[in-house]
């Protein structure tokens, strides 16, 4: 057993992951501390949303919805391998569990699989794993066949490990919904002990070293979201040249010439495909720039 990580504490131990991290605004203070307890912490769940689109899975595991209220977890893991922070503390994620697989994952004595769960929310003999897990939903339909890119497994694998390595556990602390409870199937696509031997083979190396500040190069200077409203005024800037430039080496390019400085129809459609790649779907896809994919897409800074 452990005390939860600061919210600082925890950031710092996914960026030394190689994780990339968004920060969601009041994602330090967003939590259900009030419904019950927060620890002492005993591992990590990992879920599938049935969802797709990165703005609106985001949006869900933040606000929640009637009947339960966000936030839904701590991070959501995007098809692109980004971990979106959505809060700190208590999250509405595990539910009620069984006693004996958080028994053994105290322990880590089981073998390939803890103990098959005989209990679940509201049964008589659950335990809340609210109080207990760390959670991480991952954007996924859920139903076997939505696939599971490289880039997100991979941020799963890093996730995990870096709550593991910064409470000291293994990766025997790492399950998945379906293992805490009988009534989930959560994730479905790809198996946990597969992930949970990424995790331990992560776990058996030291993470990157940071290199000393003195050797490090200039980190790259990005321009800054200049607001949807900014291009809603078809503005000639080179800004927009710059964006067109980056949608086509990200080969989402609705160009028949340029790009070019004034916002057109052509730039919108390019910058839908990028959306589209990104996993944003509908309305979150329609071409007009929104603060996370445009801070994805790092346009060079322009002045």
């Amino acid at each position: 057993m452990a005390t939860p990580l600061t919210a600082d504490q925890l950031l710092a131990a996914l960026r030394a992951e190689g994780v990339t991290v968004v920060e969601h605004d009041g994602w330090r203070t967003h939590n259900r501390n009030q419904a019950g307890p927060w620890g002492p912490v005993n591992g990590v769940m990992i879920h599938h949303t049935v969802s797709s689109g990165t703005a609106s899975s985001v949006e869900l595991c933040y606000n929640g919805y009637d009947g339960l209220p966000g936030p839904l977890c701590h991070g959501v893991i995007a098809k692109d391998g980004t971990v979106h922070l959505v809060g700190n503390g208590r999250a509405n994620h595990a539910g009620g569990g069984d006693p004996s697989v958080l028994q053994a994952v105290i322990t880590e004595t089981y073998g390939d699989r803890p103990p098959a769960p005989h209990e679940h929310q509201g049964s008589a003999g659950a335990v809340d794993g609210n109080t207990r897990f760390y959670g991480f939903e991952c954007i996924n339909l859920g139903n076997g066949t939505d696939p599971w890119p490289a880039a997100q497994l991979d941020a799963i694998e890093r996730a995990s490990a870096a709550i593991c390595r910064a409470h000291g556990w293994g990766a025997k602390s790492v399950i998945g919904h379906l293992e805490w409870s009988d009534w989930k199937s959560d994730p479905r696509g790809f198996a946990m002990p597969g992930m949970r031997d990424r995790v331990q083979q992560r776990l058996a190396s030291s993470p990157a070293k940071q290199q000393p500040a003195a050797q490090k190069p200039a980190a790259p200077r990005y321009q800054p979201f200049p607001g949807t409203s900014f291009f809603k005024t078809n503005p000639s800037s080179p800004i927009v040249t710059a964006m067109g430039r980056r949608l086509v080496s990200e080969g989402c390019s609705a160009y028949a010439t340029g790009p070019s400085p004034r916002w057109s129809e052509a730039d919108r459609r390019s910058y839908a495909k990028w959306q589209r790649k990104l996993g944003f779907s509908g309305s979150d896809a329609d071409g007009w720039p929104g603060a996370t994919s445009w801070n994805a897409l790092k346009v060079p800074y322009t002045k």
